[in-house]
């Protein structure tokens, strides 16, 4: 079961989220505590999935149904997404948690099925625009941090992975200086709701006719509510069209869009959503233009 549960390469990822000092004793001590916690909830694991912040494990649950157990080596990452899914507690298109042991840094969460991503796949722009209206139209609880603290998580990662790789050629560090402002700025205004902080398309499952799209693995903040847009507005830019043909798309199923902040964070977030393509060496016409709008 060792093997399965944490392979060399998810023990890298780990290590360079959390450092050695917390990852490797968590992972070493991994089988153990799922083991527990499996006793515990009745569970049986059927496959582990990777993540860059704990194990997900896909699980039989008691009663024969999918279940899926999250673990992370840091309790405060369990504890402020439990924070955010306790907000959203019966809102359909947000997964729902069964149980949690946060001292553990585990969570137990309802399986989606089909579970299938939406990266990749044509955007239902109706259903992303009931997903956003419900998740930003809950009151924001008093335990969640402000949206400006998420964006220096962002900006501080990128700042350290940057330097070295193939990236640093392009996202320099008065660029990435530039950038961190305008978001800070943007951050600090505007309207305030529960925002989902990483509302990518690989973060929204499908989870069948009746309960639609659903968001997974937030990592909440309290602010403005265009943030969660950027990650949709980017897709049609990446096919060749333009910000503004996102906007159309959404406007219709998004009452009350703030187009010109949607457009100002995805300006301030450019840099951001340029990194990974540029460390893999892909420079495309989209990172071109994320680019041209951070500069």
């Amino acid at each position: 079961m060792a093997a399965v549960l944490i392979d060399p390469a998810a023990r890298a990822r780990l290590v360079a989220r959390f450092g050695a000092e917390l990852a490797d004793p968590w992972c070493d001590a991994l089988p153990d505590l799922v083991a527990r916690l499996t006793a515990k909830w009745g569970l049986e694991v059927r496959e582990a999935r990777p993540g860059n912040s704990g194990r997900t494990l896909l699980c039989t649950g008691p009663g024969g149904d999918l279940q899926v157990l999250k673990l992370t080596p840091d309790p405060e990452v369990a504890h402020l997404e439990f924070a955010g899914l306790r907000a959203w507690a019966g809102c359909s298109h947000a997964v729902q948690v069964l149980d949690a042991d946060l001292g553990a840094g585990a969570m137990l969460l309802e399986g989606l099925v089909p579970g299938t991503e939406l990266r990749g796949r044509e955007v239902p722009w109706p259903e992303i625009g009931a997903l956003l209206t419900e998740l930003h139209s809950v009151a924001p609880p008093p335990d969640l941090p402000p949206l400006t603290d998420r964006v220096t998580f962002m900006f501080d990662i990128t700042e350290r992975t940057v330097p070295g790789s193939p990236a640093a050629e392009y996202l320099t560090p008065e660029l990435l200086a530039r950038a961190r402002s305008r978001a800070l700025a943007l951050a600090d205004g505007g309207p305030v709701a529960v925002v989902h902080g990483d509302l990518h398309p690989g973060n929204v499952l499908d989870a069948g006719p009746r309960r639609g799209v659903v968001a997974i693995d937030p990592r909440p903040s309290v602010g403005d509510p265009a943030f969660d847009l950027a990650d949709w507005l980017y897709l049609p830019l990446a096919a060749g069209a333009t910000l503004e043909d996102g906007i159309d798309a959404l406007r219709p199923h998004l009452p009350g869009l703030d187009a010109e902040r949607a457009l100002a964070w995805c300006a301030a977030l450019a840099p951001l959503a340029a990194h990974p393509p540029l460390r893999r060496r892909e420079h495309t016409p989209f990172t071109d233009a994320l680019l041209e709008m951070a500069r």
